[in-house]
C-alpha cells in the first residue's frame, strides 16, 4: 500500500491550506504593523512563511504539486528581489529533494517489479535514497556487473495523485498567479496535466534517455548515462557524479557558471536536432557539471585551467517533446526577421503559424518592438543572463498599463509550440539563475534550422560547436 497521501480528499484538503494560508498570514501580517512592526519586518516574514508552507505542502505531496513546484522554480529569476529570497530557497529544496517514501514501500515496489529475488540484481542497494521528486525516488546502487547505477522507483499511486493535484491546482491558479509575475498560470498547470501518462511510463522514459545516450556517447561537452534495465515503476541507469546545477547557481565561480549556461544552451538547441527529442524538464535538479574526463586527481588550480572541457550531465527524460524534424523552422525565421527589423516578413509568419488569429489585425510594427526587448541575447555575439533583465521582461509584459501587456494578450500560442516555449522561458530562467555570460548566437547559427538563411544545422558524429577555444570559459557582466 502507498504511503503517498492518495485520497482526495485528503490532497484536495492539504493544496487548499495554500491560498487560505495565503490569505490568513496577510491577516497576520496586519495585525503585526499594528502592532508595531515595521512593514519590511512584516514583508519578510511573511514571505519567509509563505516559502516554508509552499515548499512542505508541495513537498509532502509529491505527485502533482511537486511537480508544479518544480515546474515553478525555474521562473523564480522573474520574481522581484525583495521577495526572490525565501521563494528562491524553498523552491530549489524542490529541484533535488522531497521527503523519501518509506524503506519497506520502496522494497515492496522492487519485489513486485523485479521479483522476490531483485537483491541478486545489486552487488549493493543503498535504502536511503539519493533524490526524491515528483513521481519517484532514486537510490544509489552497483548493479549485478559492478556498474554504480542509479535506480529510480515510482510511488505507487503517483498517476492518481498527479491528476488530482493538478486539478485542484488549476482551481486556484488565479491566487498563486502572483507568485511569478507575467506568467499565466493555468495554461501551465495543463500542459502538465496533458503530459500525466508520458511521464509515468518509463518505458517512453527509457527508450527517450537511450536514443539520447548513444547519440552523446561521444560528445565532448554532453553526458548521458546509459539504461541499465527498466520495468514498470522502476528504471536503472549509469550513475553519473557531479555538481548539481543548483549547487553551481548558489556557489558556483563566475568561470563554472558561464560554462554551465553555455552547454545548456547548447544542449536545448542541439538535441531536438540530432535525436529529434526535446527534453522538456529544464529545471536544475536535472543537471549535473561534470569535470574533465580524466580529473580525477586534479587539483582545484588545474581544474579551473580546464574550464572549457567541463561537461553538462542531464537526467530524466520523462517528459520529452517529439519533433522528428527537429525544431520547426518557423522559430529560426521568426527571430532571423526580427533581429533584421522586418515587421511585415515577423507578421506573415506568426499569422501564417497561427500565433496571430485571422480574426485579429495588429500594427507588425508594434509586434516587433513586442518582441525585440524578448531576443536580445540572440542579437549580440554574447550575453549575459541575469534576475534583472528577467525581471524586466517580466514587468514588462505583466504591467496591465504597458502596451506590450495589451498586445501580449491579443497573441495567440498554438498547441504545436506550447512545450517548446514553455522549454524555451524555463531554460531562460535556470540560465538567470546562473548569472552566465552565453553565447547564444553561436548555438543558434549552429543547430537552429530557419536561423541562417538557406541553411540546415550541421552534426555529425558527436555535433555541436566542438568548440572549446579561449572565449570559452566565461566574461565579466
Amino acid at each position: 500500500m502507498s504511503d503517498l497521501p492518495r485520497k482526495a480528499v485528503t490532497r484536495t484538503a492539504k493544496l487548499a491550506t495554500l491560498p487560505i494560508g495565503f490569505a490568513g498570514r496577510a491577516t497576520w501580517g496586519l495585525g503585526r504593523r499594528i502592532g508595531g512592526k515595521s512593514a519590511e519586518i512584516v514583508s519578510r516574514e511573511l514571505q519567509q512563511r509563505t516559502a516554508d508552507q509552499l515548499f512542505k505542502v508541495l513537498g509532502e505531496l509529491k505527485g502533482g504539486a511537486m511537480k508544479f513546484g518544480q515546474a515553478l522554480s525555474v521562473f523564480e529569476s522573474a520574481l522581484p528581489e525583495e521577495v526572490a529570497g525565501p521563494y528562491r530557497a524553498a523552491l530549489t529544496k524542490l529541484q533535488e529533494a522531497a521527503p523519501p517514501m518509506p524503506t519497506r514501500t520502496v522494497h515492496a515496489v522492487l519485489t513486485e517489479r523485479l521479483g522476490e529475488d531483485w537483491r541478486e540484481l545489486f552487488l549493493e542497494f543503498e535504502d536511503k535514497p539519493s533524490a526524491a521528486a515528483s513521481i519517484g525516488q532514486v537510490h544509489r546502487a552497483v548493479w549485478h556487473d559492478g556498474r554504480e547505477v542509479a535506480v529510480k522507483v515510482q510511488y505507487p499511486g503517483a498517476g492518481e495523485a498527479l491528476l488530482s493535484d493538478l486539478a485542484q491546482l488549476s482551481r486556484f491558479a488565479r491566487l498563486l498567479g502572483p507568485l511569478i509575475p507575467g506568467m499565466d498560470i493555468k495554461p501551465l498547470i495543463t500542459e502538465l496535466r496533458n503530459r500525466v501518462a508520458e511521464e509515468l511510463d518509463y518505458g517512453l522514459e527509457a527508450q527517450a534517455q537511450q536514443e539520447h545516450a548513444e547519440e552523446f556517447a561521444d560528445d565532448p561537452d554532453v553526458v548521458v548515462p546509459e539504461v541499465v534495465h527498466q520495468s514498470e515503476q522502476v528504471l536503472v541507469t549509469e550513475w553519473i557524479d557531479g555538481w548539481p546545477l543548483a549547487d553551481i547557481i548558489t556557489d558556483g565561480t563566475l568561470e563554472q557558471r558561464d560554462r554551465a549556461g553555455q552547454l545548456l544552451a547548447r544542449f536545448l538547441f542541439s538535441g531536438p536536432a540530432r535525436t529529434g527529442l526535446l527534453h522538456a524538464d529544464p529545471h536544475p535538479g536535472n543537471f549535473r557539471l561534470l569535470p574533465p574526463v580524466g580529473a580525477e586527481d586534479d587539483d582545484a588550480d588545474s581544474l579551473e585551467e580546464r574550464i572549457g572541457e567541463f561537461r553538462l550531465g542531464v537526467l530524466d527524460f520523462g517528459t520529452v517533446d517529439r519533433l522528428p524534424g527537429g525544431l520547426p523552422d518557423t522559430i529560426g525565421q521568426a527571430l532571423r526577421t526580427t533581429l533584421e527589423g522586418d515587421a511585415e516578413a515577423v507578421y506573415d509568419l506568426l499569422r501564417e503559424e497561427g500565433f496571430v488569429r485571422e480574426t485579429i489585425d495588429l500594427d507588425p510594427d508594434a509586434v516587433l518592438d513586442y518582441l525585440l526587448p524578448i531576443i536580445e541575447p540572440a542579437a549580440v555575439e554574447e550575453f549575459t543572463f541575469t534576475r534583472t533583465w528577467m525581471r524586466t521582461q517580466a514587468a514588462r509584459i505583466a504591467d496591465p498599463r504597458s502596451p506590450a501587456h495589451q498586445l501580449g494578450r491579443q497573441l495567440n500560442l498554438p498547441p504545436a509550440y506550447l512545450l517548446i516555449h514553455r522549454v524555451t522561458l524555463s531554460t531562460i530562467g535556470v540560465l538567470c539563475q546562473l548569472n552566465a555570460t552565453v553565447r547564444l548566437r553561436e548555438e543558434l547559427e549552429d543547430w537552429l534550422p530557419g536561423f541562417l538563411p538557406d541553411s540546415e544545422p550541421e552534426y555529425e558524429d558527436g555535433g555541436g560547436t566542438g568548440s572549446d577555444d579561449e572565449t570559452d570559459g566565461g566574461t565579466e557582466g
